[in-house]
């Protein structure tokens, strides 16, 4: 049986939370989230707590009233605060250069690359090899941190690359000298 899905989320002053049918919206002044309920789970909304319940006892039900849960608590927690994603990138001349919607990365190419944040994300330069992306929907705050890694994702020996704020990459001993 799950615990997460027996959870019971409170809702945050200044935010409201409405179902139509099978599509859950919460709302606050920073914007609008909205999730399609699935149908192996119950979800109701009394006063300022929303709860989750399986349909039915079989696994399945069982699994996805703590997913939907989850879910929910994501898009209480996006709305209220937020979500930020530290990016640092380590290397001899690799550089972030923000302007507006558009991060320019130097990371060792013979051109610089250019990736434009999607609609929702805010990207702020900390420093010329820091950002911080912020947003209310976790999913895309962190896929498109990932999309941006994803351009030169850290390698093990010198440890050169993007890297998530914090990370902390596995290094490999290089090769030894011959006896």
């Amino acid at each position: 049986m799950s615990r997460i899905g027996n959870r019971k989320l409170q809702i945050p002053t200044g935010v409201e939370a409405s179902l139509n049918g099978s599509l859950l919206t919460v709302k606050s002044s920073k914007g609008t989230l909205e999730l399609n309920i699935d149908p192996l789970v119950i979800v109701t909304i009394n006063e300022n707590v929303i709860e989750t319940k399986p349909v039915d006892d079989t696994p399945r039900a069982n699994v996805m009233s703590g997913t939907v849960n989850s879910l929910i608590n994501n898009m209480l927690v996006g709305v209220n605060e937020g979500y930020t994603k530290g990016l640092e990138i380590v290397g001899v001349g690799y550089r972030f250069n923000v302007s507006g919607n558009k991060i320019g990365i130097n990371a060792g190419f013979s051109h610089p690359v250019e990736v434009v944040c999607p609609e929702g994300i805010t990207v702020k330069s900390i420093s010329n090899t820091e950002i911080e992306l912020f947003g209310i929907d976790k999913q895309k705050v962190s896929e498109f941190a990932a999309k941006v890694r994803e351009i030169r994702s850290p390698e093990p020996y010198k440890g050169k690359g993007i890297r998530y704020k914090g990370e902390h990459i596995r290094r490999k001993e290089g090769k030894k000298a011959a006896k």
